[in-house]
């Protein structure tokens, strides 16, 4: 049975109660939050596994409140929303959620996914356990820290999580789909702006760091870490 702690956030208190019914009925240990800020200090005092978090809230909406986890850390998030549009799940992405459900859901469902994305950062953590070095770049992901010419950049997780997956494969080209799925951990139909995004961050904190190696885009396919013989 699992244990891990799960923090619920939504200024519906019904639909908190199901959830904490069900999860607890799943074996979870359950904290529930009706705000953003409340969920910002549940957050602080319990150290949850993993964050349920509904967008549409008064105050501090759940976009912020996803800004504001992911500015130091990296729970897994998954965003409750009533709202589907295309819009909505590129910037729950590009803030560093994990998952996207769209109301109203099953809670079958919902348990469902809180498995995949807690299997599948259980997974990432294992995989990522690797430093890579090429000239003026050097990765710890153990540390979750970058440094260009031997000085630390600050870059979000998901930024660093993109690198890390094209640096452990040079020269391999990867599909925005594949990308999608390797980092994020989910099938995403829709726009996949998200990666384009990312991956200009990233040049510009390594832009002029080396000719030895650069972020590329292959047209019509995808991009990769192009190091050179």
């Amino acid at each position: 049975m699992p244990n891990e702690k799960i923090l619920v956030v939504d200024d519906d208190k019904n639909i908190c109660e199901l959830l904490r019914l069900y999860l607890v009925k799943e074996g979870y240990a359950v904290t529930l939050a009706y705000d953003g800020a409340a969920a910002l200090t549940e957050f602080e005092r319990s150290h949850p596994d993993l964050v349920l978090l509904d967008v549409m809230m008064p105050g501090i909406d759940g976009w912020e409140v996803c800004r504001k986890i992911r500015a130091n850390d990296k729970t897994p998030i998954i965003m409750l929303t009533a709202k589907g549009e295309t819009y909505d799940k590129v910037l729950g992405l590009e803030l560093g959620a994990d998952d996207y459900i769209v109301k109203p859901f099953d809670a079958k469902e919902v348990t469902a996914r809180i498995k995949a994305v807690l299997r599948r950062c259980a997974a990432r953590e294992e995989d990522s356990k690797g430093v890579y070095d090429f000239p003026d770049l050097h990765l710890d992901m153990n540390r979750y820290e970058l440094k260009v010419k031997g000085k630390v950049v600050e870059a979000p997780p998901k930024e660093l999580e993109l690198l890390a997956c094209l640096a452990s494969h040079p020269n391999r080209v990867y599909t925005r789909d594949q990308l999608l799925d390797e980092v994020w951990g989910f099938e995403y139909y829709g726009d996949s702006r998200t990666i384009d995004v990312h991956v200009k961050r990233l040049r510009e904190k390594l832009e002029g760091a080396s000719d030895l190696w650069n972020l590329k885009t292959v047209w019509g396919v995808g991009y990769k870490f192009e190091v050179k013989e």
